[in-house]
């Protein structure tokens, strides 16, 4: 009987190498930024009165609109300052993918 050669075996693939989340204090300021509104708006028993009005508009109402403008500009901050800790990250890899 002839001998069958064994098959060639295909090369040990690694898998990538998975390193944990960095918390640092910028990325905890975007996280502050984020959290904030959802905290301000789920602490109903702080706004959940009518005085003091602003013209004529009880504070319930304009204190969930000024909200508005405050979840605006805190999203702008976080995302500006997510795209410069991304951009630092890259430079300190040499440009490669973080």
């Amino acid at each position: 009987m002839s001998e069958v050669p064994d098959a060639p075996s295909a090369p040990e693939v690694k898998p990538p190498v998975v390193t944990p989340p960095v918390v640092t204090p910028v990325r905890v300021v975007i996280a502050l930024c984020l959290i904030a509104p959802f905290v301000a708006m789920l602490w109903v028993g702080s706004y959940a009165k009518v005085d003091p009005a602003f013209i004529g508009i009880p504070f319930f109402y304009w204190y969930q609109m000024l909200w508005v403008f405050i979840s605006t500009a805190l999203t702008m901050i976080a995302y500006k300052l997510w795209n410069r800790d991304q951009r630092a990250r890259k430079a300190q890899n040499g440009g490669a993918s973080a």
